[in-house]
């Protein structure tokens, strides 16, 4: 059980960082008229664990907070994240 919680720390460590890295790219793209990350890569984002930093993206950049049928889906995002993780964490003790 030790060796899964540590690996999923790293994990959601390394997803988060990228997800946030995406929120500032898309949000930039966004600004400047370039081509942006379609929504679906942000929600897969945070689903692999980089919720955190989704949201931390979020928040900093000030990106993707008006629309509200992102902000619905990126929440049921998070809850299914957690129930899959909560899951595993209850199969394997």
């Amino acid at each position: 059980m030790k060796s899964f919680a540590v690996a999923y720390i790293i994990l959601a460590g390394i997803m988060s960082l990228v997800a946030f890295v995406a929120y500032g790219i898309d949000k930039q793209s966004a600004q400047t008229g370039k081509r942006r990350i379609p929504e679906r890569s942000l929600h897969l984002l945070a689903l692999l664990g980089g919720w955190p930093g989704a949201l931390a993206g979020q928040r900093v950049f000030r990106h993707k907070t008006r629309k509200v049928s992102f902000r619905v889906a990126f929440w049921l995002v998070v809850a299914l994240h957690l129930a899959l993780a909560g899951g595993a964490a209850y199969l394997l003790t």
